[in-house]
């Protein structure tokens, strides 16, 4: 454990406290006990269940049967044994964040006694846990539950101190426990009815017993046992002892049931005493345990709060608003004085080992801003808004009226010193007794900073300008004041002058500037702008030691110190926990000695102990948690090969290390970054779109002083995608193979075939030659041939032309006939009778009528023309045998007198039936028949 302050908790000023409301942790009020385990973290037994904090989050294990837990005990492995309400057993924490819980619960054999009972404490004596009931013992080891009563009576608690087991029988008082063997102690009955809460090592062979209204009593190594009368007894009397814890450097802290926690020595003094009003949440503590770090660490009734006794801050905080913004402070004459807002206050001082003795009660007549505070030849001068005074025990004297004094600078080797002020420059004088002397009559301008340059020479300042200033050799005029600005950025706004390093150096909010008495013009001092980086425009150097300061920038503290080789040793983290509680541009800083500083705030004053504890490495971090976030987040605890689709990874961390300033995380992700990551407070980190690989991931923590931790490194892997796996990649070779051996038959098939195929070409060749002839020749066949189908269509239709003709010629004559039949007379000159002619017309009329004639024209015209009848009476099924013999006729391109000749028509029925047949072929009246009738 961790040594501070020469093993002393300091005993002026509180501890910080951290406060965990169950808003923050989200489960229930009361924290009925509290554990840490081997590697930092805290876990407590809550009425939900049991809670985890690993320094970034709280995390709720819900019990099997949402069981309330009472107690919490964790052993060297880091099992986590637990107890509650008819409930027992243990979690354990995968290295990934898994939390598993194996119930012993089961063990027991009286189920329904169990039932009933609740487990308040667990005890570890070796290989033994024994889970203890306000009525038994439940003893387990070897997998197995032994149950422990005394003789019929109830136990209250039971107690593991110095390597001995104790318990308390109601009514019988106070057992030691030893081979499973209940034995009482001597003076037992001097606590009969007292309820004992907690006993705590002394030495190696005494043991302090504190009980719950009736104080502490000592157990003497011979079996005694008399009341520690310590300043702590009525207190502890009167509040209730509820829990208690040893310290280091031999201190106790008790925790009471009305007021919170206090906090003893071994000689029974009083060292802390932290409540609702100076940090806890609620006034009643149901546990305490301390951390790897020497915090402790208090289970509430109502939430959990971490005190940081170990810290090198303590506080002492205005909480009723009387003193205010402290803006300058000074321990003069076993007094410490405070300036303030309100006035000036005063206490005695009696150094940080003297509890409460800080009592500030305001000077008379000090009302007011009080600006500066500063011992000059032996006296305390206050720089007030009134005026000048000098300070004595618990009254002031004014010694000037000049309004305003910010500042003073005393006057090397001799007497007087200046006073910057509201309008100017003062002259005072310290003895015999401080006094002012004049203010100057130089500009009236506010003057803020001032510091010697020279024997008769300064430097003066205010928000917006510098000034050379002169005094005559025995000080009394002023002989110079030069405005010198030149050099200095237009608008800058200056905050200070300083001896830095044997330099005079000028605070501005555009960096520090050095004077250049060559040029007379002020350059930037880049050489140390560079070094400080965010806080090359602090506003507010204060001298610690040789070569060391403090640099302010609004209200951010930094301690840096000047080194042999030029460089700057720089820590502006430790006081993060101060960051905005001081007054802008009016941060103080009161060294008292080389181990301690008080700190301005508004409202009180922190105490830093410059000697830091030696503290011991901090934890490595830890893996908190692995989460798969391609989509809905899922954790990922055991099986850390991560498939190629589902390649982005959420991985958290944290080291257990408890402070009000926070810890920085670096982390390298071998295989995917260059180089280690720059220092951030974040405790996670997202990959995403990782490429299939092997993966190592590396975080390590810093504390603001700079102590690294070990490193903590796992492995994970991302497989690659189904085309890059093994089983792809030995089809692949299997490919390949019948790749190359079907392209090396292929290869010589193509070599046969070519062959095959120059074989073939020339076949080919000579075929397509012998082709050409034959088809020349068929060509000159077609030719011929055609040329003979047109002399026979030609002839055909010649012969269809007589043959037409024929007819034509039959009916002419069949027609002169008949016409001559009508002229002629008998012997005796007498026309024909009617009857006679009837029969010859008759014979005539069926020789016309007579079809065999068209019948032979019909099929030779089909003959000559590929089926003309067919395609016609297919294309317009409506034609009439009339309409396919005058579309037979127009086809030979007959007259209409032949046509009608042919058809025993006259020429005027000829056009008329041309009419109708070019209706029935709908012919437009620009298409001629004929030319339809040819091109079919």
């Amino acid at each position: 454990m961790a040594a501070s302050f020469g093993q002393n908790i300091p005993r002026v000023g509180s501890p910080f406290v951290q406060q965990y409301a169950k808003t923050s942790y989200k489960a229930g009020n009361q924290n009925w006990g509290i554990a840490v385990a081997p590697d930092g973290m805290i876990y407590s037994a809550n009425t939900e269940g049991l809670l985890s904090f690993n320094g970034q989050e709280w995390e709720l294990h819900r019990m099997k049967n949402h069981a309330g837990l009472r107690s919490v005990y964790i052993d060297a492995t880091g099992k986590i044994f637990v107890g509650g309400a008819g409930e027992f057993g243990y979690w354990t924490r995968s290295d990934y964040g898994k939390m598993s819980y194996t119930s012993l619960s089961g063990l027991v054999k009286d189920q329904q006694a169990l039932k009933n009972d609740e487990i308040w404490r667990i005890i570890n004596d070796g290989d033994k846990i024994y889970f203890h009931t306000f009525s038994k013992s439940y003893l387990y080891a070897n997998n197995q539950i032994q149950t422990i009563t005394a003789n019929g009576e109830p136990f209250l608690f039971g107690f593991q101190v110095n390597g001995k087991m104790f318990f308390e029988q109601i009514p019988s008082g106070l057992f030691s426990f030893q081979g499973n063997q209940l034995s009482p102690l001597k003076d037992k009955d001097k606590l009969l009815g007292f309820n004992i809460l907690t006993m705590l090592p002394y030495s190696s062979t005494e043991i302090l017993i504190g009980t719950d209204r009736n104080g502490v009593f000592k157990l003497n190594s011979d079996g005694s046992i008399v009341p520690w009368e310590t300043e702590a007894q009525e207190f502890l009397k009167k509040y209730q002892i509820n829990s208690g814890v040893k310290l280091y450097g031999n201190q106790y802290a008790f925790g009471t049931i009305q007021n919170g926690v206090i906090i003893i020595n071994q000689a029974g003094e009083i060292v802390q005493h932290i409540n609702k009003n100076n940090g806890l949440q609620n006034n009643t503590v149901l546990s305490l345990a301390i951390d790897k770090q020497s915090n402790l660490w208090v289970g509430l009734d109502n939430g959990i709060d971490r005190i940081d006794i170990n810290s090198p801050l303590y506080y002492f905080a205005d909480l009723t608003g009387n003193i205010g913004t402290v803006y300058t402070s000074i321990i003069y004459n076993n007094k410490i004085y405070l300036g303030t807002n309100q006035g000036l206050f005063v206490s005695d001082w009696n150094g940080v080992d003297h509890y409460k003795s800080l009592e500030f009660r305001v000077i008379p007549n000090s009302q007011g801003q009080v600006w500066k505070l500063e011992n000059i030849a032996g006296q305390l001068i206050c720089g007030h808004n009134n005026g000048t005074f000098v300070v004595d025990g618990n009254s002031m004297r004014k010694i000037s009226s000049v309004t305003g004094a910010w500042n003073f600078a005393t006057i090397k080797d001799s007497n007087y010193w200046l006073q910057a002020n509201y309008t100017g420059v003062s002259l005072m004088q310290s003895n015999p007794d401080a006094s002012f002397i004049k203010q100057f009559s130089y500009k009236k301008d506010p003057i803020r900073n001032i510091i010697q340059s020279g024997p008769e020479s300064f430097w003066l300042s205010n928000n917006q300008n510098v000034f050379s200033f002169k005094l005559s050799p025995n000080y009394q005029e002023a002989t110079e004041l030069k405005l010198e600005n030149n050099g200095l950025p237009k608008e800058t706004k200056l905050y200070g002058i300083y001896d830095l390093a044997n330099n005079i150096v000028f605070a501005s909010d555009s960096g520090f500037y050095l004077y250049d008495n060559i040029l007379r013009a002020f350059k930037p001092y880049e050489e140390l702008n560079n070094q400080l980086a965010s806080f090359s425009n602090a506003n507010k150097v204060i001298p610690i030691s040789n070569n060391i300061y403090w640099f302010i920038k609004k209200s951010h503290l930094a301690k840096i110190q000047f080194l042999s080789d030029g460089k700057l040793k720089i820590d502006s983290s430790s006081w993060n926990s101060l960051k905005g509680r001081m007054m802008n541009e009016y941060e103080q800083v009161l060294n008292v000695d080389n181990n301690l500083s008080l700190i301005g705030l508004d409202n009180g004053f922190a105490l830093y102990f410059n000697q830091y504890p030696v503290q011991q490495n901090i934890p490595k971090p830890l893996i908190s948690s692995i989460w798969n976030t391609t989509a809905e987040p899922y954790p990922i605890f055991d099986e850390l090969e991560i498939p190629n689709d589902e390649n982005n990874i959420r991985i958290s961390f944290a080291s257990p290390w408890y402070s009000s300033a926070s810890l920085r995380y670096q982390y390298y992700l071998e295989g995917y970054t260059e180089a280690w990551s720059s220092w951030e407070e974040i405790a996670f980190k997202d990959f995403t779109n990782l490429p299939f690989g092997n993966y190592t991931f590396q975080v390590r923590a810093i504390t603001p002083n700079g102590i690294k931790s070990e490193i903590t490194a796992f492995s994970f892997k991302v497989l690659p995608p189904w085309y890059l796996s093994w089983p792809a990649l030995i089809i692949y070779l299997l490919l390949l193979v019948l790749i190359l051996y079907y392209g090396k038959k292929g290869y010589e098939n193509r070599l046969l075939k070519h062959q095959r195929q120059l074989k073939m070409k020339l076949m080919a060749e000579q075929e397509e030659r012998l082709a050409r002839e034959t088809a020349a020749n068929e060509k000159k066949l077609i030719s011929l041939k055609n040329i003979q189908l047109e002399q026979e269509l030609e002839s055909k239709n010649r012969e269809l032309a007589n043959a037409a003709m024929n007819i034509v010629y039959k009916n002419e004559m069949l027609n002169n006939l008949h016409h001559e039949l009508t002229n002629i007379n008998d012997t005796n000159g007498n026309k024909l009778s009617q009857d006679q002619l009837r029969k010859v017309s008759k014979l005539i009329d069926e020789a016309h009528s007579d079809d065999r004639d068209w019948d032979l024209f019909e099929k030779s015209f089909n003959e000559a023309h590929e089926n003309f009848f067919k395609k016609l009476k297919a294309d317009y099924p409506g034609l009439v045998p009339n309409d396919l013999k005058l579309c037979a006729y127009l086809r030979l391109n007959m007259s209409s007198k032949e046509i009608a000749s042919l058809l025993n028509i006259s020429t005027r029925g000829v056009e008329i039936r041309r009419y109708r047949l070019r209706k029935k072929l709908n012919l437009p009246t620009t298409k001629n028949l004929t030319e339809f009738l040819l091109e079919l």
